[in-house]
């Protein structure tokens, strides 16, 4: 299986789900444009697997791509082995991992619905190296498997 976008995601405000939208365009060195957590800092952009949503679905939740307010819903990549420092590109993004997990202060909705929520262990953050364009179905390539390619 191809790794690939699945969703796009944005928020206008910060401790809120996102929103999917058709596409979101990449900033360097800022995030997403028009989305709460761009800006001059590590976490500018986050990603969560659909396999990990699927995890709480199985649980008994109805969530779906953005309820974890991460940006960038993926499949057929395994983010959490991706260490801090690996680059990979969707489309002319170029994205470098800064993170891996986070930490929860505050529990959210999920968490007391479910006793558990998948965001703190299993979402990434990265970086906009190169800006661009993300959307729907667009494939991830991790930067090394580029670079063999060539």
């Amino acid at each position: 299986m191809t790794a690939k976008i699945v969703a796009t995601c944005i928020s206008r405000n910060k401790g809120e789900r996102k929103t999917p939208v058709e596409q979101v365009d990449l900033r360097e060195n800022h995030g997403i444009i028009g989305d709460a957590h761009a800006g001059d800092w590590h976490r500018q952009v986050s990603l969560l697997a659909r396999e990990s949503i699927d995890k709480m679905r199985a649980l008994g939740l109805d969530v779906d791509s953005g309820d974890f307010a991460e940006n960038l819903t993926t499949e057929g990549i395994s983010l959490v082995d991706l260490p801090v420092g690996s680059q990979f590109r969707i489309n002319d993004c170029l994205l470098e991992v800064t993170q891996i997990g986070k930490e929860c202060h505050t529990r959210c909705a999920i968490y007391h619905q479910a006793g558990d929520c998948v965001m703190p262990k299993e979402g990434i953050f990265a970086k906009v190296l190169n800006g661009g364009s993300v959307a729907t179905g667009d494939g991830i390539f991790l930067a090394q498997d580029i670079e063999r390619e060539g």
